[in-house]
């Protein structure tokens, strides 16, 4: 499977650098450079991550983590023609992680331009139906993304076999009435080993967004940059699998003090049928998911407290599982270089060692540190 995906991959890059001198000739190619560092200290109950419940499940463990370190390579090489690359760590690098951890290719994405209304994206790129999927790293407003609003995705065991929300494949993209109303529509890799089968199929997403304001930027906060209100929906879809979802946001200056951020998502997942040729049966069960955070900048003192909540419902024996919080960030010089400090809890149904089912909280204190250039 690595190599299948590895093999595409290279070849696709090699065909985009051999338009490189074509391309030129119209523009002269320009490059930015960027970096995105995470690091933080936490303090968490043994059991936050955990399907299962141990002995120790209400002890505390502490440490530190490096879990994001990425290069950003923004490449215009015409006024049409523009390439996106990223590369990330290979693990977190913590106390029990390996800290000579690797680099690899996050992100390789190239875009050619043909009107408004249709580029054509090739690549490895973010593949989401919802909005809280596909927005930036840099710009989130709570301590991180959502827990529940791309799952499955987010590694080569996942059931969708993704890298952190990323696949590889081609995404039509463009926007109509002076972009307020936007489209995306991508055929992707997906899952590529089902049993008893030859032939895999593809994972086609598609998602359409109108803006009533300024068009959204997809941050998970503007600090007061933008006035968005957006709403949109789409579906991801691949053999039996079907997501699906509607989401809302919106960021505004509100008062004289600062701006004002809301988020909403509601999603619906269905593993499909267990008799069906590519069944995810086994892997996805049926559920809906409901996400909303909120938070206030203030401007003058450049503070932003926030609060989150999220339900997952899955139509399985552990039922469901609540995620609240909320914190404050410090953002002194902007995207650029912030702290914050977050607490989340988790209500979730664990498996004993009987095999027994029950409802434990637990939490989760976040401190972190963010650096960005780009």
């Amino acid at each position: 499977m690595g190599y299948h995906i590895k093999t595409k991959f290279i070849g696709l890059a090699l065909g985009l650098f051999t338009l490189l001198p074509a391309m030129a000739q119209e523009k002269k190619p320009s490059i930015n450079i960027g970096v995105l560092a995470h690091a933080y200290l936490y303090a968490q109950q043994n059991d936050f991550g955990s399907s299962t419940l141990s002995d120790d499940s209400k002890g505390w463990g502490m440490g530190a983590n490096l879990y994001r370190a990425r290069l950003m390579f923004d490449v215009q090489l015409s006024k049409r023609d523009h390439i996106f690359a990223e590369t990330e760590i290979t693990a977190g690098i913590g106390p029990a992680a390996d800290k000579a951890a690797s680099i690899k290719v996050l992100d390789m994405q190239y875009d050619h331009k043909f009107f408004d209304w249709l580029t054509i994206s090739a690549g490895k790129m973010l593949v989401s139906y919802n909005r809280n999927g596909l927005q930036t790293a840099s710009t989130l407003m709570a301590n991180d993304f959502s827990y529940f609003q791309y799952p499955y995705n987010m590694n080569q065991e996942s059931p969708l076999q993704n890298d952190c929300g990323r696949d590889v494949g081609v995404n039509l993209s463009g926007g109509f009435f002076g972009d307020r109303l936007k489209y995306r529509a991508g055929v992707f890799d997906g899952r590529r080993t089902f049993e008893n089968t030859k032939k895999k199929p593809f994972r086609v997403t598609g998602r359409v967004e109108y803006n009533l304001r300024d068009i959204d930027p997809y941050s998970g906060t503007t600090l007061g940059e933008y006035n968005v209100f957006t709403f949109g929906g789409g579906v991801d879809t691949q053999g039996s699998y079907v997501g699906t979802g509607v989401d809302m946001f919106i960021d505004q200056p509100l008062g004289k003090c600062g701006s004002i951020t809301a988020n909403v998502a509601y999603s619906y997942l269905n593993g499909g049928s267990k008799d069906h040729k590519y069944s995810f049966a086994e892997m996805i069960p049926e559920q809906n998911i409901y996400f909303a955070e909120l938070g206030y900048y203030f401007r003058d003192v450049k503070l932003q407290p926030w609060v989150k909540f999220e339900r997952q419902d899955t139509h399985d024996k552990l039922g469901t599982t609540n995620v609240w919080g909320g914190g404050l960030n410090y953002f002194f010089n902007g995207y650029k270089a912030n702290v914050r400090l977050s607490y989340i809890a988790m209500n979730k149904n664990l498996l004993t060692e009987t095999n027994e089912i029950k409802s434990k909280t637990f939490g989760q204190i976040w401190l972190q540190v963010q650096l960005c250039y780009f």
